[in-house]
């Protein structure tokens, strides 16, 4: 599998005392682990899928003409990554004329992989994934890859709604929930190629994704995935206006 490719090529840099990072324009973190797994997957693809177009992080977008283009985040959690922790991701997801066709949540250093594809079901590894059937926010576990894009508003209502809030969340959150080990991950601001993979896995899953203002897809700037049962009330707690 093309993510896992990616995820044995960040691996090496893993941890490394020498890795070398560099800051972008936006100010966010750029790694050789990010660029070379970005490179080696638009090869790869260009070698498989001539005709389709890429969309990734790191590099410029590749046109194509087949109707498809594959979406690349070639480390999602680069924060994690440049720290030793073992949660970042590799993502990976297909786009059709009818959305996201497949995704692929790639945890190298704990060897997962959680991947849909449309009408074909979820899996973590193999095996059959599904989302929780948890029904109530009350001690419901909600992920986020960090509380500084939250507003303050945000931010106390999930505390007095008696969510069980953690961190380091990135694409890792987005399995978790996918697996039904948690209930919600969200994002207040995200890029595209951040949630690429999401629309399918959660659907695929049983569960629920949309952007902030109860959107379907991945393209809105934001996400939230849930186990579906508590997706409005949720959505509701985080955005009163929706």
């Amino acid at each position: 599998m093309l993510a896992r490719m990616a995820g044995e090529l960040t691996l090496q840099y893993f941890r490394r005392s020498d890795l070398h990072i560099e800051r972008k324009g936006d100010g966010t973190r750029v790694t050789e682990a990010d660029k070379g797994a970005e490179r080696l997957l638009r090869e790869e693809l260009a070698r498989r899928h001539p005709d389709d177009g890429i969309l990734g992080e790191e590099e410029a977008e590749t046109l194509g003409g087949s109707g498809r283009r594959w979406i690349i985040d070639p480390i999602d959690g680069t924060k994690a990554f440049t720290h030793g922790v073992p949660l970042y991701t590799n993502l990976l997801a297909v786009e059709d004329e009818h959305g996201i066709a497949v995704g692929v949540i790639n945890v190298p250093a704990l060897g997962e992989t959680v991947y849909a594809g449309r009408g074909l079901g979820c899996f973590s590894n193999g095996a059959p994934a599904r989302v929780n059937e948890t029904a109530t926010l009350a001690g419901a576990y909600l992920s986020t890859s960090g509380y500084g894009p939250w507003s303050d508003e945000a931010l106390l209502r999930a505390k007095r709604a008696h969510l069980a809030l953690r961190t380091w969340g990135d694409g890792y959150g987005y399995a978790l929930v996918a697996t039904g080990r948690i209930e919600a991950m969200y994002d207040p601001i995200a890029a595209l190629y951040d949630l690429a993979p999401m629309p399918v896995i959660m659907h695929e899953a049983g569960g629920r994704f949309t952007d902030l203002n109860g959107k379907p897809g991945a393209a809105g700037g934001s996400g939230l995935a849930t186990n579906g049962i508590v997706h409005d009330e949720l959505l509701a707690l985080l955005n009163p206006s929706t």
